[in-house]
């Protein structure tokens, strides 16, 4: 198994009860944090908008780490907190955010699909939709990350594609441009989840790292783990690539919380 040289990975926490928190911005597409005042041990379940939220421990206290739609409206929200028989909720606030504008040529087959390539694109939906409804109860090993490639970002998250001329739903990831190649490193330890060969992202991996937290590597031209696989921070799960939809080799790189994707740069160290 590869592994990030012993310079990098000192930079990880060390121990859980160092555990970092990601930047808070509590915008469509972000991440609210909010304290739980409860002196119990074992974590509270915390829901939003129907999803189990994120719950960790820092120095003692527990913490949801949310994360918010991109399509989410700005004005109040409200976490529900259960702890035993105890329920409650906690209101919090989404603030307004504008993202950027793109507009991109692509072949028009990849913007106007096919029957066959249609059904192919939401049977793939489905099935990382599953993928991402799955729980497992295991804190993340870290929360803030290195960048799982060294390059230069070519997309943002959050910007709106325009495909030929039409509008498509806002990238929920971030592109890092990189040589074909390249390896790709895990940022934390987790599980891997799914890996297949998707119309729009090409070779993709999922990788769980517990509690709702799952991130995501695209357009990958090889790949290095199985399914099933637990990795550490810093295994490389493959090499950039272009497969599926891309104009150039690249990494897109994704994250989700509570089912919903939101901008990987709140977890960058």
């Amino acid at each position: 198994m590869r592994t990030w040289p012993l310079v990098l990975l000192s930079l990880l926490p060390a121990l859980a009860g160092a555990l970092a928190l990601p930047r808070e911005a509590a915008v469509p597409g972000g991440i609210k944090i909010i304290a739980l005042a409860t002196t119990s041990n074992l974590p509270p379940d915390v829901e939003y908008e129907g999803h189990r939220a994120l719950v960790v421990q820092q120095d003692g206290s527990w913490f949801a780490v949310v994360g918010i739609p991109l399509s989410a409206a700005t004005g109040p929200r409200q976490i529900e907190v259960r702890n035993g028989s105890d329920s409650r909720k906690i209101e919090f606030q989404i603030g307004p955010k504008q993202y950027a504008t793109q507009s991109l040529k692509v072949r028009p087959a990849q913007v106007n699909l096919s029957p066959a390539d249609l059904a192919r694109a939401e049977s793939e939906h489905l099935r990382m939709d599953r993928v991402l409804s799955e729980w497992t109860d295991r804190e993340p090993s870290n929360l803030l990350f290195a960048p799982p490639v060294p390059g230069v970002r070519s997309s943002s998250f959050g910007l709106r594609r325009v495909f030929n001329g039409e509008s498509r739903n806002p990238h929920s990831g971030m592109d890092i441009a990189a040589a074909t190649g390249t390896p790709v490193h895990s940022p934390a330890a987790g599980k891997v989840v799914d890996i297949g060969d998707y119309f729009f992202t090409g070779n993709t991996i999922l990788v769980d790292h517990g509690r709702g937290l799952v991130s995501l590597y695209c357009h990958l031209s090889a790949v290095n783990v199985r399914i099933g696989q637990q990795v550490d921070a810093g295994t490389v799960l493959g090499a950039v690539g272009m497969t599926g939809r891309a104009t150039g080799p690249h990494l897109h790189w994704a994250i989700s919380l509570n089912r919903v994707w939101v901008d990987p740069a709140l977890f960058l160290r």
